[in-house]
């Protein structure tokens, strides 16, 4: 039973006519609310994966629940359909269970908060966020277990509660749920924060009606999501193709010894109506890379995605969702049923975005991205310091994102537009290990007419002893290539110890044990190139070598010759290209660095590290 709405005024909004200086008034006042209510959750909350690297997605909606600014997509409909019961002012609700909102955050270190924005007794929109807590309990710190084969693993997990009723706190949940984390003070602080985000985006919303009246502000909402509508059915319309257009990609493993698993969409046209169907995508796993995919989630973003690459000046939101059909096979990778793991599905959400550019590239050749957006490699550290306090670190770590049409792919660069890195000062500040090495490793972005971007290392040094986890993707499949790119390199991790030894880790490991002086080298995957590396500029692959970006054995992808001072050798270049030419075959659309088989076999050569078994799908839900 769907949340019921309680308003004091039942009198519906009216539909007036918004002129544009006023609609254009109304739409920044919104972006700034946004952008205003990432400032206040940055200098408020206490973890560094919120605080530093902004780990979280605000939203501002109507009183529909459709979002109209914001980043992920609104999660509103599926919370208020999971809701049974009343919506009233005051009320400010939270949740943590995926299975309890349809998707609506994908696992239970993301806690969601909404509340309901009342004026003068009518609901009037909605102000929203959702951000990754550091840890929710479970059975390891950070609450992220590879070899979990249940949520009820995964940390405590809430269901839709009302943790405000009416504008009181309810303390006793609270301190409930606090008392099943391992950092209760960070948890109540980032929660904190959370709270006063919506609150400002409440202020800000009432002050825009207080200015220019409900009825204007409803109908200048309702008009910002229908001209996003009518320029996403330009797009479609111009873009998608009516003959049905397949792509896959693969996740690696699951952490427990199985894989590659697919992830298969196909995608066609009907009148002004994208479909995206995910028919024969595998079963869903027996461990925690199961990604619970919310279907106005992928919507939003396919619309993200089409914006960015046709038309960065379109407002993105939620009106264009009736353009879209999804359809995800119930059982699957990404519709896992309960009570199927979920902690780990960053790397089948990094996957979706590789997957939605080679689909929509396939049509668009010259708009084709390569891959790179793959994963979001993830590093925790835990233990007890040289004082006896119990120090807990999240972080999230960047790689090479794609070549594009437009040129090269950025180095060491996050997957989320708006997240940063965790600064190294404050790392060494607040945890016990020096970071020794923090630079971007040289021929890891493949090579291309538009170069991808290249891979991330990090080198930790550990001061204190502990266990660490590891969370990351991309170490058997490359990130693909496209139109003659060549794909980029694959992720490593190698824990040199202080005896001297040394180990290649797995991709998804936890509670490796560390002492005292050992050093990870922490080394994620490039991003593919765009085009033919021979026709790239030779003063730019020049100027890549003279910024450590490409070493000069590298540059001979490119076809390009240097002499001892890193200038290139016109004529010796022009006799390697045409060399490297005639070798060539073209390369198709896609290069992935070979077949599944193939790069099994390498894989074991290069790493030692033995690949995954093919997985063995019973098809029912994750029972442990």
């Amino acid at each position: 039973m769907p949340a019921r709405i309680v308003q004091r005024n039942q009198a519906p909004f009216e539909n007036v006519e918004v002129d544009p200086i006023t609609l254009d008034i109304i739409e920044n006042a919104l972006r700034n609310a946004r952008f205003e209510m990432d400032a206040v959750l940055f200098r408020t909350a206490m973890s560094p994966g919120i605080r530093e690297q902004h780990d979280e997605f605000p939203m501002i909606a109507n009183a529909d629940g459709k979002m109209v600014v914001g980043q992920f997509g609104s999660f509103i409909h599926g919370f208020m359909s999971a809701y049974n019961g009343d919506v009233e002012e005051g009320d400010i609700f939270l949740t943590s269970d995926p299975y309890s909102c349809q998707g609506a955050i994908s696992h239970a270190n993301d806690w969601l908060v909404l509340l309901p924005i009342y004026f003068e007794g009518r609901l009037a929109s909605y102000g929203a966020m959702f951000g990754h807590m550091t840890d929710v309990g479970g059975k390891v710190p950070g609450s992220l277990p590879t070899d979990a084969r249940q949520i009820h693993e995964e940390g405590i997990v809430i269901p839709p509660v009302k943790i405000y009723r009416r504008g009181e706190l309810q303390e006793d949940l609270l301190e409930l749920i606090l008392h099943n984390c391992r950092l209760p003070h960070w948890n109540r602080s980032d929660l904190n924060a959370i709270v006063a985000a919506c609150r400002t985006a409440e202020r800000r919303v009432l002050e825009i009606i207080g200015r220019f009246g409900p009825d204007t502000y409803n109908s200048a909402l309702e008009e910002l999501l229908e001209r996003n509508r009518r320029a996403m059915q330009e797009l479609i319309r111009k873009t998608i193709p009516e003959q049905p257009q397949t792509f896959e990609d693969y996740i690696c493993d699951d952490g427990m010894g199985m894989g590659p698993y697919k992830i298969r969409c196909s995608m066609w046209r009907e009148g002004d109506r994208v479909i995206f169907d995910f028919d024969g995508t595998d079963p869903q796993s027996v461990g925690s890379i199961n990604f619970l995919l919310n279907e106005e989630m992928f919507k939003m973003f396919c619309g993200v995605f089409m914006i960015m690459v046709f038309d960065p000046q379109i407002l993105f939101n939620d009106g264009f969702y009736e353009l879209m059909d999804v359809r995800i096979p119930e059982g699957s990778l990404l519709k896992p049923r309960k009570p199927a793991a979920l902690s780990c599905r960053t790397h089948a959400l990094g996957r979706i975005f590789d997957v939605i550019g080679g689909l929509i590239g396939m049509g668009n050749p010259e708009m084709l991205c390569a891959a790179g957006f793959s994963d979001s490699p993830h590093f925790m550290y835990s233990g007890y310091d040289d004082n006896g306090e119990w120090f807990q670190l999240y972080q999230i770590s960047f790689g090479g994102v794609p070549g594009k049409p437009s040129g090269d792919g950025p180095d060491g660069h996050s997957l989320w537009p708006s997240f940063t890195n965790v600064p190294n000062e404050f790392l060494e500040s607040y945890f016990p290990l020096r970071i020794e090495v923090y630079e971007t490793i040289p021929d890891s972005g493949g090579a291309g007419n538009h170069r991808g971007g290249n891979a991330l290392r990090q080198g930790y040094r550990f001061l204190a002893d502990g266990e660490i986890s590891i969370h990351d993707d991309r170490w058997l499949t490359y990130p693909w290539g496209v139109n003659g790119g060549l794909p980029g390199a694959r992720s490593t991790k190698l824990l040199q110890r202080s005896d001297g030894t040394s180990e290649v880790l797995p991709s998804k490991c936890d509670r490796v044990v560390v002492r005292k002086g050992d050093l990870l080298y922490f080394n994620t995957w490039g991003g593919g190139g765009w085009g033919d590396p021979l026709k790239r500029d030779p003063e730019s692959v020049r100027r890549d070598v003279e910024r450590g970006l490409v070493s000069r054995e590298g540059a001979k992808r490119y076809g390009v010759a240097l002499d001892s001072n890193n200038q290139v050798k016109a004529e010796a270049t022009q006799k390697l290209r045409k060399k490297m030419a005639r070798r060539q075959d073209g390369g198709g659309l896609f290069n992935r660095g070979g077949e599944i088989a193939e790069l099994v076999a390498r894989c074991r050569e290069e790493t030692g590290l033995t690949p995954p078994a093919p997985p063995s799908f019973g098809g029912g839900p994750a029972t442990g």
